[in-house]
């Protein structure tokens, strides 16, 4: 029975998380064909194909992918042990490297990682990106989770190759609604109420601006758009202090209709906003990141003033 050689897999395992072996042979003061042929040497001795190399771009196969997670789990354990012998400290924190789509609501991705922060086990790194950075970073094995209100499985703009790599997770859908300032509230119903009123809106890519629009349509109302942003924290602001009415979920504004700077006008019939959890399709995935994931929406969804 031939034997693991941690050696080869040592440099695997820093190939495939950096992602570029040009990078990690000058790192580890190796030439380039010599790394090159001790991974291949893995997997000849493995009799498994790890990266699919196109070029010079270098993908994990699906055998490479399963092969990474037990080599984080086997490089964890060892810095473990060489810390425990150092120092005579078991380290036992597990990190968590979750991405965030730029745009999302804070109040949402608080909530959802809250648990995180009362658990002395794990450390949580947040990154905030745009999505395509973000999915690169899950390519690159740089991120174990990226939180977005895109569903990637249906996303136009990813090729069917690109969609089959993620796998997304619906987490919770919350209602979205007209907001504005308390002190304007329309006395009239929608749309005569409505028809003199300022808007700041979502940008035209955003479904919430599309829904908008399709609604405004069926009512013959043509809004007074005074600025447009995709960032709810940028809508959030805006709306706060411009006086102007906008779309969003009400969690966005929760701490202004709590103070009733703002208020919920309306409802919007049949319309939400989704967050997803994209995760690489595998295996295995860490202890606290699937606690994390089943949580019920009703304990990551942010109660809002006037909401059961």
């Amino acid at each position: 029975m031939s034997r693991l050689n941690y050696h080869h897999l040592y440099y695997f395992w820093r190939v495939a998380t950096d992602g570029n072996l040009t990078r990690v042979a000058k790192a580890l003061h190796v030439s380039q064909s010599a790394l090159s042929a001790q991974i291949r040497q893995l997997e000849e001795s493995m009799e498994v194909t790890l990266f699919d190399r196109r070029g010079r771009g270098l993908t994990l196969t699906e055998a490479g992918q399963r092969v990474l997670a037990y080599a984080q789990d086997i490089f964890a354990k060892g810095e473990e042990l060489e810390a425990l012998l150092r120092r005579g400290v078991e380290p036992s924190v597990q990190t968590l490297r979750i991405g965030v789509l730029s745009t999302m609501s804070r109040n949402f991705v608080k909530a959802l990682v809250a648990p995180l922060l009362q658990n002395a086990s794990v450390r949580m790194n947040l990154y905030s990106a745009d999505l395509v950075s973000l999915l690169d970073g899950m390519t690159k094995h740089r991120l174990d989770l990226v939180l977005s209100n895109v569903n990637v499985v249906s996303d136009n703009h990813l090729d069917a190759a690109q969609q089959q790599l993620w796998q997304s997770q619906l987490l919770a859908r919350q209602p979205v609604s007209i907001v504005g300032p308390a002190r304007d509230k329309p006395n009239q119903g929608f749309p005569e109420g409505y028809r003199e009123k300022a808007w700041i809106l979502p940008g035209r890519s955003s479904d919430i601006r599309t829904a908008f629009d399709g609604f405004c349509a069926m009512w013959n109302l043509d809004p007074v758009v005074r600025a447009e942003a995709d960032d709810m924290a940028m809508l959030r602001l805006l709306t706060r202090d411009s006086g102007a009415l906008s779309v969003l979920p009400p969690v966005v504004v929760r701490d202004e209709i709590e103070q009733g700077t703002l208020v919920e006008y309306l409802p919007l019939p049949n319309v939400f906003e989704s967050f997803y959890a994209i995760t690489v399709k595998r295996q295995f995935m860490p202890e606290a990141l699937a606690s994390l994931l089943a949580r019920p929406a009703l304990d990551v969804l942010v109660p809002v003033p006037g909401h059961d």
